[in-house]
């Protein structure tokens, strides 16, 4: 069974799918959607060349797999990213 995700979703999934610090396991707990999912949607939803090139660098990457992070990093970003002053959620 499919999710359906709005384009604002959809677009925050890719955006949380490309960052290199923010794991697989943020986007399921964000979207309830697992990492084939998500590998899913950025196969639909890219260039074939885009794609691959994601692919390529996430495959293995220690800051995209919460189990193969280090001891003491359990957060879904970097401790000295700004936040986002214009998102609606952060002004509650």
């Amino acid at each position: 069974m499919e999710k359906e995700f709005s384009e604002r979703e959809l677009d925050r999934i890719i955006e949380m799918a490309w960052e290199d610090r923010t794991p697989f396991e943020a986007i399921t707990f964000q979207f309830g959607i697992s990492e084939q999912e998500t590998i899913e949607i950025m196969r639909r939803e890219m260039k074939p060349s885009s794609f691959r090139m994601w692919r390529a660098r996430v495959q293995g990457r220690k800051t995209k797999h919460s189990k193969l992070r280090g001891q003491g990093v359990d957060r879904f970003k970097c401790s000295r990213q700004k936040h986002i002053s214009g998102n609606k959620v952060s002004k509650r």
